[in-house]
């Protein structure tokens, strides 16, 4: 049950890391080009941030949350995980292209 937990933080975590690259490079162009679309997706990207963020406080810092996290069904941590995974996979198709 823990490992499925595991999964669950260590995704949180690589979200922010390319979350945080993402919306370092989107601040960068829209202080250059000024579009809607930049905006947009700084926007988008900053409110995955916060997100991100405050669930790895309840998976990690929280002592009450992430207890109750570890000990719930394991039917429920691998959809959480699953939920988690899919999202990383989905900012990391964004990162890849961003680059391009």
């Amino acid at each position: 049950m823990a490992l499925w937990f595991d999964v669950t933080r260590l995704a949180t975590a690589l979200n922010l890391v390319l979350l945080g690259g993402l919306c370092y490079v989107w601040v960068r162009n829209y202080l250059r080009l000024r579009t809607p679309f930049t905006l947009g997706l700084l926007v988008f990207g900053a409110f995955l941030l916060v997100q991100n963020g405050f669930a790895l406080y309840i998976y990690v810092l929280d002592p009450t949350t992430s207890d109750w996290f570890g000990a719930i069904p394991e039917r429920y941590n691998v959809a959480i995980m699953t939920l988690t995974v899919l999202q990383f996979g989905a900012v990391l198709a964004l990162t890849w292209i961003t680059r391009k």
